[in-house]
């Protein structure tokens, strides 16, 4: 039997953008919570290193042998030198540029997969996730965090009253690159995060300039019968809604416009 991961979605409950950092990426703090759902990988023996591709997101990768599992499995064959391979399959189930991690939820559930199937130090896949992306430490924890600096100093963050909650993704088809909203970032630090009930998503407004249709998802989500916090999730576009029980996101999933695309699940 192949060994099997999901690739939880990740979502931001709050983002406060506060600098940027010398080498280009910008500060930020952040809390991160994972959904139940997300993409799914497996991963069989093999001689090589190869990737295989299914899912209603698959053919939006723009090319696999760049793809973000491939470099973290190569990373991690170098860092605890493998001698073997894998033959990996990842079914894309989440929008691809979308604020939710996919692909650093997909390189980390390709790190958690190998060591178990390669039966290494699990220590190797925390040493090589920074190097892979900022957000792939975090995804490997899958785990509430507080994130800072370029959000891979993490802090483990204690929200009972957050797991098993009911929640709604919605993403308006517009896939939207990170770089382009930081770029438009309005250069202000607007005060640290304090409690993420009581902070905001710093990137919404420059993500909104770009995808207008983020504005009209956000208050699409706002006026569902319970919805109880409705945000933009990293630097867009999809945006959540956490709802105070499973009947009200079930009923409100069953309205999405079919134009959009929507998740409803569970947060871990």
């Amino acid at each position: 039997m192949p060994h099997r991961d999901i690739a939880a979605a990740k979502l931001s409950l709050a983002l406060h953008v506060r600098g940027k950092l010398a080498d280009g990426r910008h500060a930020i703090e952040t809390v991160f919570v994972f959904c139940a759902d997300g993409d799914r990988l497996s991963a069989d023996p093999a001689d090589e290193l190869s990737l295989t591709l299914s899912g209603p997101f698959a053919a939006e990768l723009l090319d696999g042998a760049d793809n973000l599992v491939l470099r973290a499995a190569k990373a991690l064959r170098d860092a605890a030198d493998v001698g073997q391979g894998a033959a990996i399959h990842l079914d894309k189930r989440l929008p691809v540029a979308s604020g939710i991690g996919g692909g650093s939820a997909d390189a980390a559930a390709a790190l958690r997969l190998l060591t178990a199937l390669w039966g290494i130090d699990p220590r190797h896949a925390e040493t090589v996730a920074p190097s892979v992306g900022s957000d792939v430490p975090a995804c490997l924890l899958s785990l509430p965090v507080r994130g800072e600096g370029p959000g891979d100093t993490l802090t483990p963050v204690e929200l009972p009253e957050l797991a098993g909650k009911p929640v709604l993704l919605v993403n308006p088809r517009v896939e939207l690159s990170t770089a382009d909203v930081f770029a438009r970032w309005d250069g202000v630090d607007h005060g640290s995060l304090e409690d993420w009930r009581n902070g905001r998503n710093d990137l919404e407004a420059p993500a909104i300039a770009l995808v207008p249709q983020i504005k009209t998802v956000l208050a699409w989500l706002a006026v569902q019968p319970g919805a109880e916090f409705v945000r933009m999730s990293g630097s867009g576009a999809t945006c959540f809604a956490l709802f105070d029980s499973e009947d009200a996101r079930d009923l409100a999933a069953d309205r999405v416009p079919r134009e959009w695309w929507r998740l409803a699940t569970h947060l871990r």
